[in-house]
């Protein structure tokens, strides 16, 4: 083994950076005794090819440059100090560990004993020490070249109030897709294939939000069971783009950095679903795979009294500690490597509340918080946090600082209720409905904090909500114990497929009731990828293990499917036309004219405005709200007043058809009926209808209609 030439280097920045004449190797480790810096030319390869001990140390940082070192160099490091579990340290420099700063990664987890730093089956489990070697079987982190031909790309920085998201996975959005090429199916090069961007188009989203795309491990358990991590809740790697996301897995970087250009071009912007809250190790019974054998007592979140053991607000086994300064530095600078050098759009943080922990309760100023609202770069992109985890007060919607948007629990919790018949939901839906002020008003945000969603990747797809009324999670091997049983009841007559014209009728009519009902709710929305399609999970509720059909869009269509698809794009048209449902502003629902009308007024099916009584009715299931398009209040970015057409919006979720008589309106003009969910597609423009006319509003169903303004009205008097 020939002795490589080395510099001291430098502490800053962390990780391996190619300069153009060598790579410099930082690693971070307050509790380390001493750092080995081990080389590799194979990923499987079992005895590094140098080993070269850091001598350098600085802030807790141990570094060295290599002259002769080059991008593609495989590498990984050996820390030693105290194995003492009892006191929180676990370090064993037998066990070859990931670089947390790596932008790449090259191999995957080969579980075996040896990945665990504790002897498996000792009577004393994580209190014994295990000797063996690791390395063939842990991936390798990758010297990369960062340079990339961005040309004149840049965020997009698309207004939220014009914003619509889609949730996609990055494999199983293609993998089934017949007009992208086999070798690219599944892959990051695959979403920036034309028919996936002219499809995103045509649909008519601002957004993609990709599942986790951090590199990522397979759980030992779900491998011995046939599954994997599909979902990719179970990061090891914050800088580095998974690999068997590459079509070329030595070329991930530069085709992830593609896809973001590609999308940009066609002007969609790139969310990324984050995962700081905990990593792959898992609880103390864990392997040692990074963070754990660098320095546990800091990137952990310990039991003070107990530092054997973690503190887990995930439900994963361990919690990161946002509390030590370092830990945070590693979250932020990986943030704004995947903002600056990666270029995506915004980040969409899993299990938020668990990053505002300082102590044990949720502190909604808590260091993290602070530091991103603060930083010039972080403060810029779009920021969404999914605001609980499962700790001890832990469900925080509503309570993030300002400049967060929040996936909105509550709203998808009423809309389910409000569309399955529950009762006593009419005072909670007008607050959904327009943005939830009473969430984020006090706080000094927006409609658009509300990222509006009635299904999600964890849960029933759009079709199984309707179709079934339980969980049907038994191809993930637990016996149907695991995810969450919705416990629904939708009265579709029966659970699952079916042929009966009736029940089928009935739930195409309620994804319909349920997609414009989030499509034209003040906020954010945010699709579910496949609903447009009537992608169905087969009852399964907690895929995240399933990589396979089962997940996977199809992208055959029925007839059915195709007039839904037809529907959500003439509804995200519609939304994108008129800026009346997508305010920026709460509304005033008061008289801001001389006239006596109001930017947002409520009605009972006799056509009378809703009193605070029936508000409080348990029963009521039908009710119409009108929003006044000229009465906006707003300006546009050039300082113009921002004005739209008048539309009023009817819902009954009642078995029954009821008669709803349209309201009296200070400028008689007539209405014309846009969109009714007993039709399976969005009608041609109907016959006018003048107030005081009668609407028959079918069971379950939802109408909206537009007044015409070509028929002048009368002229309001100026406001004064």
């Amino acid at each position: 083994m020939s002795r490589l030439m080395s510099r001291p280097g430098h502490p800053y920045p962390l990780g391996a950076t190619w300069d153009g004449e060598g790579v410099n190797f930082a690693l971070f480790s307050e509790n380390a005794t001493a750092v080995e810096l081990c080389l590799f030319d194979r990923a499987d390869q079992e005895k590094e090819t140098h080993v070269i001990r850091l001598e350098e140390r600085t802030n807790q940082v141990w570094h060295i440059f290599l002259p002769e070192v080059r991008p593609g160099q495989l590498y990984g490091f050996r820390v030693h100090g105290p194995y003492e579990p009892r006191a929180g340290h676990r370090f064993n420099p037998n066990k070859l560990l990931i670089d947390p700063y790596a932008k790449a990664l090259q191999g995957r987890v080969q579980w075996s004993d040896a990945m665990f730093g504790y002897r498996i089956g000792d009577p004393d489990a994580d209190l014994s020490f295990d000797d063996r070697n690791n390395a063939p079987h842990v991936p390798k982190s990758v010297v990369i070249e960062q340079a990339f031909t961005w040309g004149d790309d840049r965020p997009l920085r698309r207004p939220w109030s014009e914003t619509v998201i889609y949730e996609a996975h990055v494999r199983g959005f293609t993998m089934r897709h017949p007009l992208v090429p086999d070798a690219l199916r599944g892959t990051y090069a695959g979403l920036a294939t034309r028919p996936v961007i002219e499809y995103l188009q045509r649909l008519g989203v601002s957004a993609i939000e990709l599942l986790p795309v951090h590199a990522l491990v397979d759980d030992q358990h779900l491998l011995d069971k046939g599954l994997t991590n599909y979902w990719g809740y179970n990061s090891i790697g914050y800088f580095a783009p998974e690999p068997r996301y590459a079509a070329q897995p030595e070329l991930v970087v530069n085709q992830f950095k593609t896809m973001v250009k590609t999308l940009h071009s066609a002007g969609i912007e790139v969310i990324l679903d984050v995962v700081y809250n905990h990593t792959a190790e898992g609880n103390h019974l864990g392997p040692t795979l990074c963070f754990r054998g660098i320095d546990n007592a800091a990137y952990y979140r310990l039991k003070p009294d107990e530092p054997r053991y973690y503190m887990d607000y995930t439900g994963t086994g361990n919690t990161l500690n946002v509390r030590h300064q370092r830990t945070l530095q590693l979250i932020m600078d990986s943030l704004r490597y995947w903002t600056l050098e990666m270029h995506v759009d915004g980040f969409r943080f899993d299990l938020a509340a668990a990053l505002a922990r300082e102590l044990h309760d949720v502190d909604r100023l808590g260091g993290f918080f602070d530091i991103i609202q603060q930083d010039p770069v972080l403060s810029q992109v779009k920021l969404i946090a999914e605001p609980w985890d499962i700790g001890e007060g832990g469900y925080q919607v509503g309570n993030f600082p300002a400049g967060w948007a929040e996936w909105n629990g509550r709203y998808r919790d009423t809309i389910r209720r409000y569309w399955k018949g529950d009762g006593g939901q009419v005072s909670e839906l007008g607050y959904r409905l327009s943005g939830s002020s009473d969430l984020y008003e006090a706080s000094g945000r927006r409609p658009f904090a509300s990222i509006n969603f009635v299904t999600a990747h964890d849960g029933f797809t759009l079709h199984d909500l309707v179709s079934y009324n339980h969980k049907h999670n038994e191809a993930n091997r637990e016996d149907n114990q695991d995810g969450w049983d919705d416990n629904q009841s939708w009265n579709c007559g029966v659970e699952g497929p079916t042929d009966d014209p009736a029940i089928l009728q009935l739930r195409w009519r309620q994804k319909r009731n349920i997609l414009a009902t989030l499509l034209l709710s003040q906020g954010v929305p945010m699709i579910c990828g496949g609903d447009e399609l009537g992608r169905t999970q087969q009852g399964n509720n907690n895929a995240y293990c399933q990589d396979n059909a089962i997940s996977w869009i199809d992208w055959a269509r029925s007839p059915d499917d195709e007039a839904f698809l037809r529907f959500t794009t003439a509804l995200l048209m519609l939304r994108a036309a008129h800026p009346v449902f997508r305010r920026r502003q709460f509304f005033q629902g008061r008289s801001i004219y001389g006239a006596d009308i109001k930017d947002l007024s409520w009605f009972r099916p006799d056509g009378h405005e809703m009193t605070p009584k029936d508000w409080q009715q348990g029963y009521v299931r039908c009710l119409g709200v009108q929003l006044a398009g000229d009465r906006i209040e707003e300006r546009d970015h050039l300082g113009n007043p921002i004005r739209d057409d008048t539309f009023l919006l009817l819902m009954n979720a009642h078995h029954e058809t009821i008669p709803f008589q349209l309201p009296a309106h200070p400028e008689p003009r007539p209405w014309q009926l846009v969109v009714d969910t007993m039709q399976p597609v969005i009608p041609a423009r109907a016959p006018l209808r003048a107030e005081g006319d009668r609407y028959d509003l079918h069971g379950r169903s939802l109408a909206l209609l537009q007044m015409d303004t070509s028929v002048p009205g009368p002229r309001l008097r100026p406001r004064t």
